[in-house]
């Protein structure tokens, strides 16, 4: 009685309207929060709900969404175009390179002035196949990422918000809200696990065993048949027969015979790949995930070749009923930048995102269907590419770099993509070249981070031990520092190119660039361009195992065979080399030629 008498006075007094308006206000933030609390990131913006769909703004709400998800390079983390933003199984530090330099980034990787904006405008009707970059932005402090390679266990309800992000025809859809940081990540129980980057590898398939491989899936065909006939199937055959009975080439202008594996197959593949060689190139996908090549840095050689392939004339068509092969342009670098959230330590995001792109293309076209997928292929340098692309485009041709054989890489199939740290966007030989075998007074070379299990164990074997053997860690700071580390590289005759956390290392195509001989010490690293060339020739690959063996490998090379793979160095250094406009031989070229090849060897008759 007292409770309901005081509330007929407060009703009467003055204060009744106050009341009402606040209890009204706490309802509905109350609601608000329950219904969309879930969506909200740390600094107050939110991600795209499922159900919204962009059709339904008006114009100038669309201009608004778009002017909020612009993504300038301003805003790029400092480590986008440096090799130690991210790795596949293990942390880099963000602003740290592989040579261990801290240095700052400026923008050179970016195409030109045009796309100094990734995402300048996003256009309202846009026919895009996969636009979810239209909903995706991550502020500065989720950019970067200390991660494994093994994944966490990561809670029920982000697993289903991973599932829940399909992608539908008219609508946009958001990131998977996996690593949303108001959803709860499972703790793991116990001791935390060795990442596997910490670990050697379980099995070794030696080079003699790869080359074993390569024999056998050459003679046999794994890609599936053809759900039905194709006139650019019998051209592809055609090609095949010719290069199996092409004219002996012992002496050649243009190329240098003892570091292929059969000059003869190679240059009649090459020549039929000038004359009779087309692409189509997916306009599918928008910016940054897609059509965004960045220039420089560590992952540069999947930008480089998504630049020069898109604007080629020479092999792409515009009709794709004419294409020998299909070239799906995304970059895993910007994959990863855009849609990882920092600590989720999961990825599953990611290769849904690719599985719905591929299912997208397979819905439009009929060409990835009719094959499963076996003449399309993907150009990708980021160490997670393996992981990104696995089940949905298991068939593709796939040029990676992290070329690990027990991360999937098919000899025979898969191309090993050279990496390459490209320094100048804008003149990527800056400072190539060496010197000549006769004044390079240094037996072995190496300097970098700790990155992985191996390098600890060659630098507590070499460091320090031996003043023929120049192995350190992380190199001082500062321009006169990384010209030292350039300086030491043209004056060994040996440049180690240990594993990091995957088996591929800059240094391979470094040590070319320099014309120093690569030691080249990673398990079960397919060498780039392993199907045509004949890495012997002008490499030294060591066993893990072996490095306390190290410089007596070396030492009991003579003279005369290191100064004939110093000059096979040389010789070979035009096929690892990018340029503005393409060079007959060059990267991009040997890249596309090994696509095509091995296209050619797993081609089969309905």
């Amino acid at each position: 009685m007292e409770i309901r008498s005081e509330l007929r006075k407060f009703s009467r007094s003055g204060k009744r309207k106050w009341a009402i308006l606040v209890g009204i206000l706490a309802l509905t933030h109350i609601s608000l929060l329950l219904s969309y609390g879930r969506y909200l990131l740390p600094d107050g913006r939110r991600l795209k709900l499922p159900n919204e769909n962009n059709t339904l703004m008006n114009p100038s709400q669309n201009a608004l969404l778009r002017n909020t998800l612009a993504v300038n390079v301003s805003e790029v983390p400092a480590g986008l175009e440096k090799n130690g933003y991210v790795t596949g199984s293990g942390p880099r530090n963000d602003s740290e390179d592989d040579e261990g330099f801290v240095d700052s980034v400026d923008f050179e990787g970016f195409e030109d002035a045009k796309d100094s904006v990734i995402i300048k405008e996003v256009a309202v009707n846009s026919d895009s196949l996969f636009p979810s970059e239209k909903v995706v932005m991550k502020n500065e402090g989720l950019l970067t990422s200390n991660h494994g390679h093994q994944e966490q266990n990561v809670s029920l309800q982000s697993q289903k918000n991973v599932k829940s992000s399909k992608l539908n025809a008219g609508n946009s859809i958001a990131a998977p809200v996996l690593g949303n940081s108001s959803l709860p990540v499972s703790k793991q129980v116990g001791k935390k696990k060795k990442m596997r980057c910490d670990l050697p590898p379980k099995t070794v398939t030696t080079i003699d065993e790869m080359n074993r491989i390569l024999a056998r899936h050459r003679r046999s065909s794994r890609a599936m048949r053809p759900r039905w006939s194709s006139r650019r199937d019998e051209e592809i055959l055609a090609a095949r027969k010719e290069i199996e009975n092409a004219p002996v080439v012992t002496i050649d202008r243009e190329l240098y015979p003892p570091i292929f594996r059969n000059v003869s197959m190679f240059k009649r593949s090459y020549e039929l790949m000038e004359r009779m060689l087309k692409v189509y190139v997916y306009k599918e996908g928008n910016r940054p995930i897609f059509h965004t090549p960045i220039l420089k840095g560590l992952y540069a050689s999947e930008g480089w070749f998504m630049k020069l392939m898109e604007a080629n004339k020479h092999y792409t068509v515009k009709d794709p009923r004419r294409a020998h092969l299909y070239y799906m342009p995304f970059s895993a670098r910007m994959l990863e930048y855009t849609l990882y959230v920092r600590n989720s330590h999961n990825r599953t995001n990611l290769r849904q995102f690719l599985k719905e792109y591929t299912e997208q293309i397979g819905s439009k076209y009929p060409f990835f269907n009719r094959t499963g997928g076996a003449d399309h292929f993907l150009v990708a340098c980021h160490d997670w590419a393996p992981y990104e692309t696995r089940h949905h485009m298991e068939h593709c041709i796939k040029a990676l770099c992290n070329a690990d054989i027990t991360a999937g890489f098919k000899i025979g199939r898969d191309i090993s993509l050279p990496e390459t740290y490209v320094r100048a966007a804008k003149n990527p030989l800056r400072d190539l070249g060496g010197k000549p075998p006769s004044q390079r007074r240094t037996l072995a070379f190496y300097a970098g981070s700790m990155h992985g299990y191996l390098r600890p164990i060659l630098l507590q074997h070499w460091k320090d031990k031996d003043p023929e053997m120049k192995i350190f860690g992380r190199m001082p700071l500062g321009v006169a520092s990384k010209m030292n580390y350039i300086e030491q590289m043209k004056n060994s005759k040996f440049c180690i190119c240990p594993k990091g956390y995957e088996v591929n290392s800059p240094r391979v195509v470094e040590s070319i660039f320099y014309e120093c001989v690569p030691v080249i010490i990673s398990d079960n690293f397919v060498p780039p361009f392993f199907e045509v060339l004949d890495w012997s020739m002008f490499s030294v690959i060591v066993a893990e195992k072996d490095i306390p063996r190290l410089k007596d490998i070396l030492s009991s090379i003579p003279e005369e065979k290191y100064v004939k793979m110093q000059m096979a160095v040389r010789k070979a250094q035009r096929h690892f080399l990018w340029h503005a406009k393409p060079e007959r031989y060059d990267l991009f070229h040997m890249v596309l030629h090994s696509i095509w090849y091995n296209r050619v060897f797993q081609a089969k008759r309905r």
